[in-house]
């Protein structure tokens, strides 16, 4: 299967591996404050390109990564949700960041259903995580929404070994059991 080939579709949304045309909203996401303020900061658009490789990096060499996550009504890059897993990570992440034009509509809640569906379903994962700023409470929220409980503060791999992190997650049982699955 073709990395064209992945696709998930959900009421509202449509989430595929990210491709270079997402790369301006992705830009515009990494450069408002508020947006990056838990996933790095604000970064200039030459930085933003290096960290947005990352995503088809991930889907290249390991086989999945973050979605590219666009809203059908206008086919508007939304954010970014889905597996995620880097080298020395303390769990397979279902991680997320969302440009502001898409807080408040609830297409986070809705593309992370999807997304870690399809990482049970696809990838065979057993369990999944959520990395989460103690200072983030939107994201908390999220994590609860997708029925993840918080499992407590977690040590990060250099360079994140000083930033504060607590470990939100849920077993695949445990989401079949919400989900009736």
């Amino acid at each position: 299967m073709s990395l064209n080939d992945i696709r998930i579709e959900t009421e509202r949304l449509i989430l595929r591996p990210p491709r270079i045309e997402d790369f301006d909203r992705y830009a515009e996401m990494l450069a408002d404050e508020a947006a990056a303020r838990y996933i790095g900061g604000a970064q200039p658009r030459a930085a933003a390109w290096r960290r947005f490789l990352q995503m088809p990096g991930a889907w290249w060499l390991q086989g999945f990564g973050m979605f590219s996550v666009f809203e059908k009504a206008t086919g508007m890059w939304m954010g970014q949700i889905g597996p995620w897993k880097p080298d020395g990570w303390p769990g397979n992440e279902i991680g997320y960041a969302f440009h502001p034009d898409a807080w408040g509509k609830g297409y986070a809640s809705e593309a992370g259903l999807a997304s870690i569906e399809w990482a049970f379903d696809t990838l065979g994962w057993d369990a999944i995580i959520h990395c989460i700023d103690p200072a983030n409470a939107a994201s908390q929220a999220l994590a609860q929404r997708f029925g993840s409980r918080k499992l407590g503060p977690v040590q990060m791999p250099p360079p994140y070994q000083d930033v504060s992190t607590d470990m939100w997650g849920q077993t695949r049982d445990e989401w079949r059991a919400r989900h009736n699955r």
